[in-house]
This record gives C-alpha cells, structure tokens and sequence, in this order.
C-alpha cells in the first residue's frame, strides 16, 4: 500500500509524541503542599543541589561525547549546517561508514556505532533542512534523512527545482545538480507550508511540503513521470 503523505506526517507525529512521553511518580507529598519543617527544607535543599550536580555531570558527559564524535570524523568546529553540508555532499565511496547522521527537524543527531557515542547539534532556528530525491523507477520509504546512508537514484543529474509557498510566493526556482547519493539539500524557511516541483528531462512532479517542527526531512516521493 502506498503511503500517502498525511499518513507519513501522521506517523511522523506520534513518533515525535512517542519520544517525549515520560513516566512520573507521586511523592508522599502532594502538590502545593510542600514540607515547610526545617528538615524538610534541608532535605528539599540537599535533593536540589544533587539535581542540579548530576544535571551538570550530564551536560558534560554530553558534551565530552559529542566532542569526541566530531573529531573523531573531522568534523569539529562544525555546526549542524556545516555538518550536514559536508556529509551530504561528499562522495558516497568516501562517507564514514561508522557514522550515522540523522536530520531532524530541530536537531542533528550524529551516532558513532563503533564507539557508541552520540552527538547532537541544534538546527538553525531561521531555516529547515530538506533533502530531495526525485525518481523515475525506483524509491524508498524515508522520514528524517540520513546523511551516510540514504540514496536515490538521480546520482549526478540535473534537476529543476521551484518551491512556492501557500500565498503563490516563489521561494526557490533554481537548477540543481544531485549529489552523489542522490539527493538534493534544500535550506527553506521555518513554519512554511507550500508545494515542491522537479522537473528533469522534460518529466515533473509537484507535492506538498511543510518546515515545521513536526515535519518530514526526507523527501522521496517527487515520481517524475
């Protein structure tokens, strides 16, 4: 079965939802009924300050893990567009093959799988990264893009590419050439609803997209024909 891009944004959805969810447990002590004895202020006290100790040893087990993904793979001193321009131009014989670079729509996660450290670096707040593979024959099911791994089957070719948003507004109208893995990087501006259209050898395709929160970085469902 075929699907459709509101069932793709619908699953998108509740594995963003999914994510989030977070299991809370009740203390002896209801709420807007805090112990106000001096031992309950020691104690309240004492299990903030540790909070606040093991949120800073975490922030910095982060950072230290996140420091040595990207050295380990060149990439220090890079922020996420840097990151991800790099890795996705690059030529597939050359991509890492211990790395996985995911992009989603507010962050990059960057997994190193033979040292298991993870890194994450924040999108750019003004724009959203959307990655393009139109077709002729053959493609394949996507949501967030990954840099090391995704391929699509215009290697090399050129392509036209318009984005319009929902007012008519002509936000991209360029010639693109496709990377070595297929893909086109589109850089759009946040919180945009529009349509996307590919045009390559006289063959076109238009579909929907959308940059907010909640949204696909991974477009492979432009069938030119």
């Amino acid at each position: 079965m075929t699907t459709t891009p509101r069932l793709r944004r619908r699953a998108l959805a509740a594995a963003l939802t999914a994510s989030w969810l977070t299991l809370t447990a009740c203390g002896a002590t209801q709420p807007g009924q805090a112990d106000q004895s001096p031992s309950g202020q020691n104690q309240s006290a004492q299990n903030q300050g540790g909070q606040v100790q093991s949120g800073q040893n975490q922030s910095e087990s982060r950072q230290a893990a996140a420091t040595e993904v990207l050295d380990r793979y060149g990439l220090a001193d890079m922020d996420a567009r840097g990151v991800i321009e790099h890795l996705d131009t690059m030529p597939v014989a050359e991509r890492p093959a211990t790395l996985l670079a995911s992009v989603q729509p507010t962050e990059l996660v960057l997994t190193d799988t033979a040292g298991g450290s993870i890194a994450t670096l924040p999108m750019p707040d003004d724009h959203f990264y959307l990655a393009v593979a139109p077709y002729e024959d053959q493609t394949h099911d996507c949501l967030f893009h990954s840099l090391t791994t995704c391929l699509g089957e215009m290697a090399g070719e050129p392509v036209d590419i318009t984005v319009t948003d929902e007012a008519g507004q002509t936000v991209v109208d360029e010639t693109r050439t496709a990377y070595d893995n297929g893909f086109v990087g589109l850089w759009l501006p946040r919180d945009l609803t529009g349509t996307l259209t590919v045009e390559h050898d006289g063959k076109s395709s238009t579909v929907p997209i959308a940059t907010g929160d909640d949204d696909l970085t991974c477009l492979t469902t432009a069938h030119l024909t």
